[in-house]
């Protein structure tokens, strides 16, 4: 949410793990998934279904995701039909790219890291969000 100022003006739909966070949504369409991680990465077809539900739903022009799993399957699915993904990779992988941030660069059309040091072949630094 706090690169929301970035895309004010635009139609925004907000998708998210946490409900919680509707109240930060403002007057954007607001939608909740089911999590995954490589830990239980048995649950990605659940996810994936929830994400692609969201997508027919939305039908984006770009995705922006803040670096997890679930914004590689958005990103992956969302692809072939030509919406384009700016991938942040997490503030807290200050050593490496997260593991999905590695693979992202696959996947999305622009990948950026919060911190210099990790810039390169993968990733682009464009700045911090803090």
């Amino acid at each position: 949410m706090r690169l929301a100022p970035a895309w004010q003006g635009h139609n925004v739909a907000i998708a998210t793990v946490d409900p919680a966070t509707q109240v930060l949504a403002g007057d954007a369409p607001f939608y909740t998934f089911r999590d995954v991680s490589r830990a239980d990465w048995w649950r990605i077809p659940l996810a994936a279904l929830d994400i692609a539900i969201i997508l027919l739903r939305v039908r984006p022009q770009v995705i922006i995701t803040t670096g997890a799993l679930p914004g590689l399957i958005a990103a992956a699915l969302a692809r072939p039909f030509g919406v384009r993904s700016l991938w942040v990779d997490s503030i807290a992988n200050s050593e490496i790219l997260s593991g999905s941030g590695g693979q992202a660069a696959r996947v999305c059309n622009q990948v950026v890291t919060q911190w210099p040091h990790l810039a390169g072949a993968k990733a682009d630094h464009w700045g911090s969000v803090l």
